[in-house]
């Protein structure tokens, strides 16, 4: 059992896994999260910088949010959330679709491809064991 101090209110709680957050600070932030999508809902074009202003949460837990595509943008790099490979502007996750599908290509390739297996070799007789 693992026990930790609660990021949020620094009270104890059984660990298991995921963000170290009590299941009250969970509750509270995934109720923080569903007014971030009702906002959005009601203005799409709002900035994240007016979102955090007007529901009260942090620009970093927005884009947290947008980096797990749980949240999208309308307008791709208007808030500065951009592709981790190549930089550009994308509306939500950290791969554009260009990124995203030269890294399925590339391991597509390497776990699709079969290995050839060489055919049997015709024994002659010469390498076989010997008794006495």
């Amino acid at each position: 059992m693992d026990v930790r101090n609660c990021k949020g209110c620094g009270r104890l709680f059984n660990y298991m896994g995921g963000a170290p957050l009590c299941q009250a600070c969970q509750r509270a932030l995934e109720d923080k999260f569903q007014e971030v999508k009702a906002y959005l809902d009601r203005k799409p074009n709002a900035t994240i910088a007016e979102v955090s202003e007007e529901v009260d949460v942090s620009t970093k837990q927005i884009k947290h949010w947008i980096r797990e595509e749980r949240l999208s943008l309308v307008n791709a790099g208007a808030d500065g959330i951009t592709c981790e490979t190549c930089g550009a502007p994308i509306c939500t996750g950290r791969f554009c679709d260009k990124c995203k599908k030269s890294m399925m290509d590339t391991f597509s390739g390497t776990l699709g491809k079969p290995k050839v297996q060489e055919a049997p070799k015709k024994r002659d007789g010469k390498d076989r064991m010997r008794f006495l």
